[in-house]
């Protein structure tokens, strides 16, 4: 099962691309709770994209992230090699405050290194 977060299935998951494309970019991100959680299953997924080094999995972590080459090259030339010993759990997720507008639990999802 998964969260709703709230929107359409076309806006839901082009935020959770959004947000895990700049993950693996910059390697944590500050984010509400709820998204942490979604943003942790794709996450893990595209890394073990980057772990088969096929050229279907190339096209595909490419596809998801919006044609982004940089986030590719960063993925298989820096990402893989650090977690080629790790089966799983490439993410951490550190509770910080809530936030001042709403009261949403803010969050600190970053790749383990």
């Amino acid at each position: 099962m998964y969260n709703k977060l709230g929107k359409e299935s076309r806006q839901r998951l082009s935020l959770l691309r959004t947000q895990t494309k700049e993950l693996l970019k910059n390697e944590y991100i500050v984010t509400t709770e709820a998204r942490a959680k979604e943003i942790r299953k794709f996450a893990d997924k595209m890394i073990t994209y980057g772990k088969r080094g096929t050229l279907v999995a190339r096209r595909k972590l490419l596809a998801f992230c919006h044609n982004d080459k940089t986030v590719m090259k960063k993925v298989f030339d820096e990402l893989v090699p650090r977690y080629k010993d790790r089966n799983g759990g490439y993410t951490r997720i550190i509770k910080l405050k809530e936030r001042r507008g709403d009261d949403a639990l803010e969050v600190r999802i970053e790749l383990v290194k």
